[in-house]
C-alpha cells in the first residue's frame, strides 16, 4: 500500500490498528482546504435521520422540476453511491438510528458528501435515501490507495494493420464511438504528488463513474458504525445483513429506452441496451471497451471470455453436424439396422425376457426403429469426431489465452495480480480475526486466523462436503433403483397394450425408462441445486478467507465438485456402468439381491447416453433462461406496478433503481457455473451426441443476449471490480479438457459399438463381398430356455421357444465351456483396451504440441508491453528530472547536483534496459 506524505494542506489517510480489539479499520480522514480553494460544493449536507423533514431550503418543486437526474439537488455534485432504508418503528428501532448515526459520521469524516431524500418525497412514502458524492480530495486519495491507473499521454504506439477481409466482417461491426468511446492512452498509477504529470482536463470527469463507485464502495465497506457486545462494528455488508439499511448501489447514467434529458449525462446505458442488449443484434460483436468502462473489468472479461467460447463454438457446431449428416445419409446402408429389421433374421431370433417371471419373450425386429436411430450418433463419424473435439478443446483453451493476454494489456491489467493480493482483503477477515501478526513483506501488524482454528473449519468444510456429494450418489443410486423397479412395468405395459403397438418399434421399454429417469433426475439436480448453493456459502463464510479471490476461488471448487457430481454422475452411470454388469440368462445380476441390473438396447447404449444427455442438458438451458430473464422480469413488473402510473418527474433516478433486481456479489459467478458446466456436457460427452456444440451454440447466442439484456434492464447497476483473467475457472476448464480425451475415448470404446464391428469386420467376418453381414447373429449368444431357474422363467411360453438370445459373446448350451466368454469377447476387450491407449496419446501428443507451438500471449502484445513500460518510465523520469531543475533553480538545498546526475542516470539505464 503506497503511503502518502503527511502535509497540512492534503487529505491525510489513516488506517489505524484498534487497540482493542486488534481489527484494521478506517478511523477516518481529515479535510482542509487552503483559503480561495474552488469547492464542488459544501463539505458535508445536513443529514436526515427518522422521522425527519427535508430542510424547506432544499424542497423540490414536483410540478416544474424532474427527479430523474443523477446529481444531487444543486445539479453539480454527482451521486456515486445511494443508501436506502425503512423507518419501520420495532423493536430495534432506536439501535438502527444510532447505527446509521453513526455510520453517516463516519462517511463524513472520511470526506465523503450525503444528502438525504426525506420519505415523503419517495413514490411509496416510506424509503429514505441516502445520496452520497465523493469530492475531488477523495476521489485522489483513494485512487493512490487503489492503485489505480490513469492517463498520462495519448498512445504513440501504431495500430495492428487491418486485415484485408474486414471489409466482409462490416454487417457484424458496430460504429467505432461504441466500440471504443475512448482514446488509447499510455497510463500509470495515479499519485496525489503528481497530478500535473496526468491528462487532468476536467476534475468532474477524469474519474469515470465505475472508478468513482469502486472508490465509494471500498470507503464503505471498512467505514466502522459502532461498538456492540465489545467489538468495533464496520462495514456496510453488516447494515445491510442487519436490516439497518435496505439497498446500497451505485446509479445507472439514465433510463434504458430513452436518452436523459440532462446533456452531462453520458447515456452509457442506453448505448448498451440500443447495440448490445437487443436480440436483434445478435450477429454484432460485442462492445467490449463500453462494458468494460460501465460495468467494471471483472464483467467486462466474463462478456468477453463468453463471446470467444461461442464464436469457438461455431466450428466445433459446423463439424458435429456433418457428423450427424453423415450418420443420417448412411442410415440406409448401416448392415446392423438391416438384418435387425428383416423379418427373415430380425424377426427369426427370439430374444431372452428383459425381466423376471412378468416380461416374455420377443423378437429382435420390434427395436428395428431404435437400431436405425443410433446409428445416427454410433458410426465412423463418431471417432473422428471424438479426435476433433480433444484438439478444438486444445485450441480453444490456448487462443483464449492469447485473447486474455491482449485484453489485458488493453485494459492496463498486465501488473495487476499483485495489486489484488495486496488491496483485497476482506472486511469480514479483518472483523472476525481478533490475532494479530507481523506480515512478513509489509513489516506491518495485520489480522491472521490460527492454524488450529483453519484446521478446525476445513475440517467441518470437508466433512460437509462429502455429505452432500454422498446425498447426491446416494440420490443417483435412488434414481437407478427407479430404472430397475419400473422397467419390469413398462416392459409388460407394452408388450401387452394394444394402443401402444404403433411406436412399440421406436418407444422401447429401455427408451422410455431412459426417458423418464432422465426427468426425474433433472428433478433431482434441480433441487439439490437449490439447497446446496445456500450450504456451499455458508461453509465458504465459514471458512473466513483471506481475500476476495480466495473466496471466490473456494466456493467456485465446491460448487463446481457439487455440480459436477449432480450433474454428470447419471451420464457417467449410462456411459460406464449400464448394460456392463448384467451377467446371462440363469445368472443375472441384482443391485440389492433384489433388482435386476438393466441391459442395453441390441442396438447398444449409446442412444439412451444421447437422451440422458439431451434431456438433461436442453432443460437445464431452458430452466436457466427461464430464471435469467423471466423471473427477473416479473419481480420488477410487480415492484413498479405503482410507480408506472406515476409521472416521471415524481419517480426519481435512485427509486427507479431501488426497484430493480440485485446482481449481488455472486452473480457473475453463477454465470460462469452455468457456462462450464454446458463446456462439460459438450467435451465430456461429445462422442455420443455430435449435435451438443450446436444446441450450446444457441443457447450461448441467446445467452448473451439475455446476461446483457437482464444486465442493462432488470438488474442495479453492479459494483466496478476488477479482475484479470476468468480465474479458478481456467484451470477447471483445463482439467476438463484433460478429462474429456479420457472419457470419450471410453465412450467410443465400451459405449459404442464400434470396436464390436471393426473386430469382426477384420477378424471373423465370413462374407467377403458384404463383410458387415452376419454381425448381429455373431454378436448374439444363444440360452437354452430349459435352464432358465425358476426366479428368472417367464410365467408363460405359448409359442414354445427351447432357446432364446442375448447380447454377449458366450459359448452355447452344448459346448463344453457352456456359457463362458468365447474368444471373441477377449479380442473385442484388447482391442477396446488397445484403442484407448491410442486414442489418448494420439490426442494428447497432438495437444501438447498445439499447446507448445501457439505461444500465450501473442508477440506484438509483449512488444507494446514493452514499449509501453519504457514510456511511462521515461515520462516520470523526466517529470522528476523537471522537478529537480525547477527546485535547483529555486536554490533548494535538497535539491543537490548528486541527485540530479542519479536522476538522469537512471533514465539512461532505463532506456538502456
Amino acid at each position: 500500500m503506497n503511503r502518502l506524505g503527511k502535509k497540512a494542506n492534503e487529505t491525510l489517510i489513516e488506517m489505524a490498528l484498534s487497540a482493542d480489539d486488534d481489527v484494521a479499520v478506517l478511523t477516518r480522514f481529515k479535510l482542509s482546504r487552503s483559503e480561495g480553494e474552488e469547492s464542488n460544493g459544501p463539505l458535508c449536507e445536513t443529514i436526515s435521520t427518522a422521522g425527519s423533514e427535508v430542510p424547506s431550503g432544499s424542497e423540490i418543486d414536483k410540478r416544474h422540476e424532474s427527479k430523474d437526474s443523477i446529481f444531487f439537488r444543486d445539479g453539480v455534485r454527482r451521486i456515486d453511491f445511494v443508501l436506502s432504508y425503512v423507518d419501520d418503528l420495532n423493536k430495534e428501532w432506536e439501535k438502527k438510528l444510532e447505527r446509521r448515526k453513526e455510520f453517516e459520521s463516519n462517511l463524513q469524516k472520511a470526506g465523503l458528501e450525503l444528502e438525504t431524500e426525506d420519505k415523503k418525497e419517495s413514490e411509496d412514502g416510506k424509503i429514505y435515501f441516502v445520496k452520497i458524492h465523493a469530492p475531488w480530495e477523495v476521489l485522489i486519495t483513494y485512487a493512490e490507495v487503489l492503485n489505480i491507473k490513469v492517463p498520462i499521454r495519448e498512445n504513440d504506439i501504431p495500430s495492428t494493420v487491418e486485415n484485408p477481409l474486414d471489409c466482409m466482417l462490416t454487417p457484424f461491426r458496430l460504429p467505432e464511438k461504441v466500440m471504443h468511446p475512448e482514446p488509447d492512452y499510455f497510463t500509470a498509477p495515479f499519485s496525489k504528488d503528481k497530478q500535473e504529470l496526468y491528462l487532468i482536463n476536467d476534475e468532474s470527469t477524469f474519474f469515470s463513474p465505475s472508478m468513482r463507485n469502486r472508490i465509494v464502495n471500498y470507503i464503505l465497506t471498512r467505514c466502522p458504525y459502532g461498538t456492540e457486545e465489545g467489538k468495533k462494528k464496520f462495514g456496510i455488508k453488516r447494515l445491510l445483513n442487519n436490516g439497518t439499511y435496505s439497498a446500497a448501489y451505485p446509479l445507472h447514467d439514465c433510463q434504458y429506452w430513452k436518452k436523459a434529458s440532462d446533456p452531462n449525462c453520458d447515456n452509457e446505458r442506453y448505448t448498451l441496451y440500443m447495440e448490445w442488449a437487443r436480440f436483434l443484434r445478435f450477429y454484432k460483436e460485442q462492445p467490449l471497451d463500453l462494458i468494460r468502462k460501465y460495468y467494471g473489468e471483472k464483467i467486462g472479461i466474463y462478456f468477453a471470455w463468453l463471446g470467444f467460447y461461442t464464436e469457438m463454438l461455431f466450428l466445433a457446431a459446423v463439424v458435429g453436424v456433418i457428423c450427424f449428416l453423415y450418420g443420417l445419409f448412411t442410415m440406409d446402408e448401416n448392415m446392423s439396422s438391416k438384418e435387425i429389421c428383416d423379418p427373415a433374421i430380425g424377426g427369426e431370433i427370439i430374444m431372452c425376457p428383459l425381466c423376471d417371471r412378468e416380461c416374455e419373450y420377443w423378437r429382435l425386429n420390434t427395436t428395428c426403429q431404435s437400431s436405425e436411430y443410433s446409428h445416427l450418433f454410433d458410426n465412423v463419424a463418431t471417432l473422428f469426431f471424438a479426435i476433433f473435439m480433444g484438439i478444438w478443446v486444445t485450441l480453444f483453451l490456448e487462443f483464449w489465452k492469447r485473447r486474455q493476454a491482449r485484453l489485458k494489456y488493453e485494459w492496463d491489467l498486465v501488473d495487476f495480480e499483485e495489486e489484488q493480493q495486496q488491496l483485497q482483503l476482506r472486511p469480514e477477515y479483518e472483523a472476525k480475526c481478533t490475532q494479530k501478526k507481523k506480515n512478513p513483506v509489509t513489516q506491518e501488524m495485520e489480522p491472521y486466523l490460527p492454524l488450529t482454528s483453519q484446521a478446525v473449519r476445513f475440517c467441518i468444510s470437508g466433512t460437509t462436503v462429502l455429505f452432500w456429494v454422498s446425498l447426491i450418489i446416494a440420490s443417483m443410486i435412488a434414481v437407478i433403483v427407479y430404472r430397475l423397479a419400473v422397467y419390469a412395468a413398462f416392459a409388460s405395459l407394452m408388450e401387452n397394450t394394444q394402443t401402444l403397438q404403433p411406436i412399440s418399434g421406436l418407444l422401447t421399454p429401455q427408451l422410455a425408462t431412459s426417458v423418464t429417469a432422465s426427468c426425474l433426475n433433472f428433478v433431482i439436480i434441480m433441487i439439490l441445486n437449490f439447497i446446496y448453493e445456500k450450504i456451499a456459502i455458508w461453509i465458504t463464510d465459514m471458512e473466513i478467507p483471506r481475500t476476495h479471490m480466495e473466496y471466490e476461488n473456494r466456493l467456485t471448487m465446491k460448487m463446481f465438485l457439487f455440480q459436477f457430481v449432480n450433474y454428470y454422475s447419471s451420464c457417467f452411470y449410462v456411459a460406464f456402468f449400464k448394460g456392463k454388469f448384467v451377467g446371462y440368462p440363469g445368472a443375472y445380476t441384482y443391485m440389492f439381491n433384489r433388482w435386476r441390473n438393466e441391459e442395453c438396447d441390441p442396438a447398444g447404449c449409446l442412444i439412451e447416453l444421447t437422451t440422458q444427455l439431451t434431456i438433461v442438458m436442453a432443460g437445464k438451458q431452458i430452466w436457466g433462461n427461464i430464471q435469467e430473464a423471466i423471473v427477473p422480469w416479473i419481480c420488477n413488473w410487480w415492484g413498479r406496478r405503482k410507480a408506472r402510473s406515476n409521472p416521471e418527474n415524481l419517480y426519481s433516478r435512485w427509486e427507479q433503481d431501488h426497484d430493480l433486481q440485485t446482481f449481488g456479489a455472486l452473480g457473475l459467478f453463477y454465470e460462469y457455473l452455468e457456462m462450464v458446466i454446458q463446456f462439460g456436457f459438450i467435451t465430456l460427452f461429445v462422442a455420443s451426441f455430435p449435435l451438443a456444440p450446436l444446441l450450446a451454440l444457441m443457447n450461448n447466442i441467446l445467452e448473451i443476449r439475455v446476461d446483457s439484456w437482464k444486465l442493462t434492464t432488470q438488474y442495479r447497476r453492479p459494483v466496478a471490480a476488477k479482475a484479470h483473467s476468468i480465474g479458478v475457472w481456467q484451470e477447471i476448464l483445463n482439467g476438463m479438457a484433460i478429462l474429456s480425451v479420457v472419457t470419450n475415448a471410453f465412450i467410443v470404446a465400451f459405449t459404442s459399438d464400434m470396436i464390436p464391428r471393426l473386430v469382426y469386420y477384420y477378424a471373423y467376418s465370413e462374407n467377403e463381398d458384404s463383410p458387415m453381414s452376419g454381425y448381429i447373429n455373431n454378436s448374439l449368444s444363444v440360452f437354452e430356455i430349459s435352464d432358465f431357474p425358476e426366479r428368472n422363467k417367464p410365467k408363460e411360453n405359448p409359442e414354445g421357444f427351447e432357446q432364446c438370445r442375448y447380447r454377449d459373446y458366450r459359448y452355447p448350451p452344448d459346448h463344453e465351456r457352456k456359457y463362458l466368454h468365447t474368444m471373441q469377447f477377449w479380442h473385442i476387450l484388447a482391442a477396446k483396451l488397445a484403442f484407448i491407449i491410442i486414442m489418448e496419446h494420439v490426442v494428447f501428443i497432438v495437444k501438447f504440441f498445439v499447446a507448445w507451438m501457439i505461444p500465450d500471449v501473442p508477440a506484438d502484445v509483449k512488444a507494446k508491453i514493452k514499449r509501453e513500460k519504457y514510456l511511462t518510465q521515461k515520462i516520470l523520469h523526466e517529470y522528476e528530472l523537471e522537478k529537480l531543475k525547477e527546485r535547483l533553480c529555486q536554490g533548494d538545498k535538497r535539491a543537490t547536483e548528486k541527485e540530479f546526475i542519479a536522476t538522469e542516470g537512471r533514465m539512461e539505464l532505463s532506456r538502456a534496459m
